[in-house]
Parts: C-alpha cells; structure tokens; sequence
C-alpha cells in the first residue's frame, strides 16, 4: 500500500500514538484536532476521524425513515464501527492509512 506524501517523522508517530488512535473514538477526534495541530501525524488521523464522526451523525438522522432508514443506519453503523477500529489500530501501530472514501475528504480540511 502506498504511504500518503506526508513528512514520516518517527518522533511525531511515537509521541502522539495515543492521541492519533483517539481521533477515531466519535466526537473525541476534536482533543487531538485542536491540541496538537503542530503534529502531521495525528492531524491526518483527526481529520479521518472528524469526517467519519460528521458521516455517523448524518447517518443517525436518517435512522428516522421507518424501515428503510433503519436498514440503511444498521449497515452503515457496522461500517463505522470496522472502520473506527481499524483505524485506532492503525494509528496505534505508527501507520499513516488512508480510511477508504473517508481520506479524501479529509484532505478537503483546512485547521
């Protein structure tokens, strides 16, 4: 898999672990956006993970629709939730992975 052209400091990966694999955890991924935006590395996870969290809100509003919404909120949920452990994985390992659809709108992301 291809790394994104992100600057790969291995201080910036061992020191901010933590706060990086936290960026998945819903509305938690605000703490490590806005406390360490000098940090590459959990910056590009933060986003992925305030993309993912601003998607599962949409998501819970068309939970509303009788059956249909349901359906469509019982998938995605499923889907939120691999993708969220998936990603605390990844962040914890010091990998920079790119979160399927998720990436790219992440790099729309201006903090």
């Amino acid at each position: 898999m291809d790394q994104p052209t992100v600057p790969n400091s291995a201080k910036d990966i061992e020191d901010n672990k933590l706060l990086a694999a936290i960026s998945y955890l819903g509305i938690l991924c605000l703490i490590p956006l806005l406390a360490k935006k000098d940090s590459k590395y959990v910056q590009f996870h933060a986003k992925q993970g305030l993309v993912l969290f601003i998607v599962e809100v949409i998501v819970s509003f068309i939970n509303i629709i009788p059956i249909l919404g349901q359906m469509v909120w019982l998938f995605a949920s499923m889907a939120f939730l691999i993708i969220s452990v998936i990603g605390v994985i990844k962040a914890w390992n010091g990998e920079w992975w790119k979160a399927p659809i998720i990436h790219d709108y992440s790099k729309k992301i201006n903090i």
